[in-house]
């Protein structure tokens, strides 16, 4: 089990980025959020197999134009049991 969280910037906001990725993140089986910041950028926790999270990541790089992301791994937590788009 692996958790991350994820801080993209590019043409993230507006184009459907957040619904993509929960979407796919829901059918790899993976729980989390995903929700955009104030500033432009979006912010993706996601947690689950290692496999599943790279598979979300190549589908999201592959499908939008993201300039830029940041990746920290984190611990994971029991309390997160879907996927689902945050404000």
């Amino acid at each position: 089990m692996r958790r991350c969280e994820v801080i993209f910037s590019g043409m993230v906001q507006g184009v459907g980025f957040r619904y993509s990725a929960q979407r796919r993140a829901q059918a790899l089986g993976l729980s989390g959020f995903v929700r955009n910041l104030p500033d432009g950028r979006v912010e993706m926790v996601a947690q689950g197999e290692a496999e599943g999270l790279q598979e979300l990541l190549g589908y999201l790089e592959a499908n939008f134009s993201i300039r830029d992301k940041t990746v920290c791994d984190v611990p994971p937590r029991d309390d997160m049991k879907d996927f689902a788009i945050t404000r």
